[in-house]
């Protein structure tokens, strides 16, 4: 799960610095004439289709890790529950079993 989280970070760092490159793009597309402006501006346009449509990817795969970590997590406590009797059954002998060892020092050393 570790290693899914740097990759979404990794993939936001990304997008972030596309975010960047679109501004000083856009910054450099003021200053240039008017075909080398049109060029800047379809490639701006470009960049901007790509982040969108990389943005909804990383949001399709943000839900899908939630839906796998919530079933994952569900699958977890119902394993919890069908656990439960048989730790307070282990439990119960375990007490049992010190209290007879308790009994047997307390009977060996009577004598």
């Amino acid at each position: 799960m570790e290693k899914e989280k740097k990759g979404i970070k990794e993939i936001e760092a990304t997008l972030q610095e596309v975010g960047q490159k679109i501004e000083e793009l856009i910054a450099k597309g003021a200053e240039a004439g008017s075909e080398v402006k049109e060029e800047i501006e379809k490639k701006i346009e470009e960049l901007r289709s790509n982040k969108t449509t990389l943005e909804a990817e990383l949001k399709k795969g943000k839900e899908l890790l939630q839906k796998e970590f919530e079933e994952k997590k569900e699958e977890f406590k119902n394993k919890k529950k069908e656990f439960e009797p048989k730790f307070t059954e282990s439990k119960g002998l375990f007490k049992e079993g010190l209290r007879q060892i308790g009994l047997a020092f307390k009977a060996l050393f009577k004598k």
